[in-house]
């Protein structure tokens, strides 16, 4: 849930009462500009600011309840194999998963893990996403830039000496159409090195989804242009909701001890073959 870029505009602005206006955006980012009628009301269409915006209004609660509400308001559904690979609940652990999605797939496996796992839950998410206070308190910031911060240090040891699991989605950004197949991106290798810097057994799990056509074809597009603004990420709301009435499936693995991770291989070699171990499982 780390690769928000243009849909964290959205997110930053939400603050403090919780609801989109692109129309408060477009004032704040480009005071100056005279933005077209027809593409403002674009940009309410394709980030479903009405829908959004009315679902919000409705209370939907904090944490779990919150996820809860927000895939019934969108009837999403998922059937879970391999529950039986759950350690005990009392152990923390750190999910591992690929990242289809980009924000429902987050959703599902938080909610999957709180009800079949344990509540005491923690999802390592970009920063931009602490805008979305009714989840704030579920999830961790990562920096978006990737850079070893004191703050993102301190936050990153913060969570795992608190004994809380952690759900993280290790490619850093959901999943774009590499060599003609949806695939997430090369994994970080920073949950191997908490694995095992904390003894935690690794419980990787498989996410069967993906976006459209066109948001593949839009990242392709914008990556062969040279722009480094993931634009295709403004449609992210656009593709939640074209994901409405799905029922996904996923696979828990069985958990990899963190002595798995020994020197034979360096930490991001280790990375990289989890996420073959989770690709397998598909």
């Amino acid at each position: 849930m780390q690769d928000v870029s243009c849909f964290g505009l959205l997110l930053e602005f939400m603050e403090p009462t919780l609801r989109i206006d692109i129309d408060a955006i477009l004032k704040a980012k480009a005071p100056n500009a005279s933005v077209p009628r027809f593409l403002v009301s674009y940009l309410k269409r394709i980030v479903h600011q009405e829908e959004i915006n009315a679902f919000l209004a409705s209370e939907p609660g904090t944490g779990f309840d919150f996820i809860d509400a927000t895939l019934k308001f969108l009837h999403v559904d998922a059937v879970v194999d391999g529950l039986e690979h759950l350690p005990d609940s009392r152990e923390p652990v750190v999910f591992v998963s690929n990242h289809p999605l980009g924000g429902l797939d987050g959703m599902v496996l938080a909610l999957m893990i709180g009800k079949h796992y344990t509540t005491d839950l923690k999802v390592l998410v970009n920063d931009l996403l602490m805008y979305l206070s009714p989840l704030s308190g579920l999830f961790v910031p990562v920096n978006k830039t990737g850079a070893q911060t004191k703050s993102y240090a301190k936050s990153m040891r913060d969570v795992y000496e608190s004994g809380s699991s952690v759900l993280t989605f290790p490619a850093g950004a959901c999943s774009r159409k590499l060599h003609g197949v949806i695939q997430d991106l090369e994994w970080r290798k920073n949950f191997v090195v908490k694995a095992v810097e904390y003894r935690r057994q690794v419980v990787p799990v498989y996410f069967e989804g993906r976006n459209s056509r066109f948001f593949y074809n839009l990242a392709r597009v914008r990556k062969f242009l040279g722009i480094k603004l993931n634009v295709e990420m403004l449609y992210l709301a656009d593709e939640m909701f074209r994901q409405r009435g799905s029922c996904y499936r996923v696979r828990v693995g069985e958990p990899v001890s963190w002595q798995m991770f020994d020197r034979s291989r360096t930490p991001v070699q280790w990375a990289q073959w989890m996420r073959d171990e989770v690709y397998k499982m598909r």
